[in-house]
C-alpha cells in the first residue's frame, strides 16, 4: 500500500480588529476552515472589549485587547490579517512582524509612506511576507480583464457609494479610489506623468467625493471619480486598447468587449449607452440597440467572493513562502500615489479660494 501524504499542518491566523471589516475576515477564515482548507482561525484582537468578546463567543476563539496581549500568550501562530483602522496599522503591525508572523495589512497599507517604509523593512528584517490588502485585485472580472490586456491607452472609473460611517478616519481617495488606482497601476507598465485632481469635503471633516486625471509616461490617460456621499453605489471601470474597448462592473462580476473598429460610427455617447444597456438585463419589450455591425461579447466570469479568493492567495503565500500577489511596495506604490493626489487636491482647493 503507497504511503499516504500527511495533510499540512493548518496555517494559525489570528485577525487584529474585529470591526466592520475584521468580521469580514473572522467569518472568511472559519468558513474556510470548515470547508477543509488547511487553515485555523485561532485569535481575534480588538481593544474594544464587548467587540472582542462578542467575536470570540461567536467562533469560540481566544480573544485579547492588544496585540501584545495576544503575543504574551504565547499561542502558536504563522500569520495575521490586520483590520485596524489605517492609523494604527504600523503599531499593530510591528510587534506582529518581530514575532516573525506573516501578515494582510488592509489598505491602505499604512497612514504615511514613511510607515508603509517601516513596515516594508521590518518584514525583510524579520523575513515575513506582508500582503496588502486590495481585494479588488482579486476580482473575477478584473482577473478576466488583465487576460484581455494589449497596451491600454484610455481608463475611466466610477466608484460611487451613499454615505456611512465606516472608515472616516480617512478621505474617499484613500477610502475608495485607491481600488481603481492600485488596479490600473498594475496594468498600465508606465511611470505617472502628471496627476490633477480637484475634491470637495461634504459630510465629513475630510475629502468625500475627488475627481481625478492621471496621464501616465506612455501617453495613457486615466479619469477618477470617487464619491462616498452619493445616492447610488456604482463600481465600473471602462478601458480603451487597440481595436477592443472594455467594460467591468465589479459589483455584478461583469465584463463586455466591444470591437471598436466595427463601432467607429458611433459616437463616445452612444457607445456609452450601448455599453450600460448590454450590460444590465433586458426588459420585457425593451427593443435592442442596433449593433452597428460591431462584435459586442459577454466574457465569461468565474464568480467569486473577492475577499475569499484574496485571503486564499494569502494563506497559499504563507504555506509556499512565495511572494503574495499583492504585495507590499504595490500597496506603498498605491499610497504613494494616493497621498500625491491628496496633495493635488490641496493645492487646487488653495488656488481656488476654497
Amino acid at each position: 500500500m503507497p504511503d499516504q501524504v500527511p495533510d499540512p499542518a493548518p496555517t494559525r491566523v489570528a485577525v487584529v480588529g474585529a470591526g466592520a471589516f475584521g468580521r469580514n475576515h473572522l467569518r472568511v477564515y472559519r468558513e474556510l476552515q470548515l470547508a477543509g482548507s488547511p487553515v485555523e482561525l485561532a485569535a481575534v484582537v480588538d481593544r474594544d472589549h464587548a467587540t472582542a468578546a462578542s467575536a470570540a463567543a461567536q467562533y469560540a476563539i481566544p480573544a485579547f485587547e492588544s496585540v501584545e496581549a495576544l503575543l504574551a500568550a504565547n499561542l502558536p501562530l504563522d500569520a495575521a490579517s490586520v483590520c485596524v483602522p489605517t492609523l494604527h496599522h504600523l503599531a499593530a503591525a510591528r510587534p506582529l512582524l518581530a514575532a516573525g508572523l506573516d501578515l494582510l495589512v488592509e489598505k491602505p497599507l499604512a497612514a504615511s509612506l514613511d510607515d508603509a517604509d517601516e513596515i516594508i523593512a521590518l518584514a525583510a528584517e524579520n523575513n515575513c511576507l506582508v500582503q496588502a490588502g486590495h481585494l479588488e485585485r482579486f476580482n473575477p472580472a478584473v482577473t478576466a480583464a488583465r487576460d484581455l490586456l494589449n497596451r491600454p491607452m484610455f481608463f475611466e472609473s466610477h466608484r460611487l457609494s451613499v454615505f456611512t460611517p465606516r472608515s472616516l478616519d480617512v478621505d474617499v481617495v484613500l477610502d475608495l479610489m485607491i481600488h481603481d488606482l492600485d488596479i490600473v497601476l498594475s496594468l498600465v507598465d508606465s511611470p505617472v506623468h502628471e496627476v490633477r485632481a480637484v475634491g470637495l469635503p461634504v459630510l465629513s471633516s475630510t475629502v468625500d467625493i475627488a475627481n481625478v486625471r492621471l496621464e501616465f509616461a506612455d501617453g495613457c490617460v486615466a479619469n477618477f471619480t470617487a464619491s462616498r456621499v452619493s445616492t447610488e453605489r456604482v463600481r465600473k471601470l471602462r478601458f480603451f486598447q487597440p481595436h477592443q474597448y472594455l467594460s467591468l462592473d465589479f459589483a455584478r462580476q461583469d465584463l463586455l468587449l466591444i470591437d471598436v473598429s466595427a463601432a467607429a460610427g458611433l459616437s463616445q455617447a452612444e457607445l456609452l449607452a450601448l455599453i450600460d444597456k448590454r450590460s444590465r438585463p433586458e426588459l420585457p419589450g425593451e427593443p435592442r440597440h442596433p449593433t452597428a455591425g460591431m462584435n459586442l461579447s459577454k466574457i465569461k466570469v468565474a464568480p467569486g467572493e473577492p475577499l475569499r479568493l484574496e485571503l486564499e492567495a494569502f494563506l497559499r503565500a504563507v504555506r509556499t513562502g512565495t511572494a503574495p500577489v499583492v504585495d507590499a511596495l504595490a500597496g506603498r506604490r498605491a499610497l504613494a500615489l494616493a497621498l500625491q493626489i491628496n496633495a493635488a487636491i490641496a493645492a487646487h482647493s488653495v488656488r481656488a479660494g476654497l
